[in-house]
């Protein structure tokens, strides 16, 4: 009879179901207790420039610090790929523009390389009609997916593309665009910068008018909340170090993706 009694209370502990967060499924399907909803703008923002992301398939699955998914949320022109290198068949916009390229709508790589011009130069050299639809193109993943996928779509890329930066490089005091604050988690190299910090950096150089703030501060809202809430389980780092604006030199570590 005891035996029973132990093998029902065994059976009953089995069957009581693990507690489990609550979601929030309607809508950024993060846990309720760090809902970002709230931060989010009640529609997707039309901007001019469309944005076109490749995102490594490991980073959604694996990465739960992600930005990249509340970029859709944001901002109507965007395209999300996933794969691990930009080739043709992957996007209709980039196919189309490869093989018939605009003058009224540039193809823009946004990547650390020695070969990247200042994107807030360039858009200066640039009359706003000859930038009015620009392309801007970003790979989304750890720092070495990051640089794998953009020399993997160089080929692809280097007919119809220019390829730029956001122009600082690090370790050198001075003004820097960048808040000391926005930092999900440790960063790989001095100076490396989420995926969605960097669009909004970008599209506040690209887009006309009082757009391009209006954008950048959109999309720094979301990811000053999503900073909040991971604070307090971040360990003690240093403080990003302030960024100048380079001089003629390689770009060292300004990164577009987390």
């Amino acid at each position: 009879m005891a035996e029973a009694e132990e093998e029902m209370a065994s059976l009953s502990l089995c069957a009581t179901p693990t507690r489990r967060r609550a979601i929030c499924d309607d809508g950024c399907g993060r846990p309720k207790s760090v809902c970002i909803c709230p931060f989010l703008p009640p529609s997707p923002l039309a901007t001019s420039t469309s944005v076109v992301i490749l995102q490594h398939p490991h980073e959604l699955r694996y990465n739960r610090l992600a930005t990249v998914p509340f970029l859709s949320r944001c901002l109507s022109q965007l395209q999300l790929l996933l794969g691990r290198r930009l080739r043709s068949g992957l996007s209709p916009l980039l196919d189309s523009l490869q093989s018939s390229p605009s003058s009224s709508c540039p193809v823009l790589f946004l990547f650390p390389s020695p070969n990247a011009v200042d994107l807030s130069e360039w858009a200066q050299r640039t009359p706003l009609e000859a930038r009015a639809n620009s392309v801007l193109v970003l790979v989304d993943g750890t720092w070495n997916q990051a640089r794998e996928m953009a020399t993997g779509s160089l080929e692809f890329l280097s007919e119809f593309t220019t390829f730029v930066s956001l122009g600082y490089e690090v370790g050198i005091e001075g003004e820097s665009p960048c808040e000391n604050n926005l930092l999900l988690k440790k960063e790989p190299h001095k100076g490396c910068i989420s995926t969605i910090e960097a669009v909004a950096r970008a599209l506040r150089i690209l887009e006309p008018d009082n757009m391009g703030s209006l954008v950048e501060e959109t999309l720094l809202k979301v990811l000053r909340a999503m900073v909040g809430f991971q604070a307090p389980f971040m360990k003690p780092m240093q403080p990003r170090p302030k960024l100048n604006k380079k001089k003629g030199k390689k770009v060292k570590g300004d990164s577009v993706s987390v």
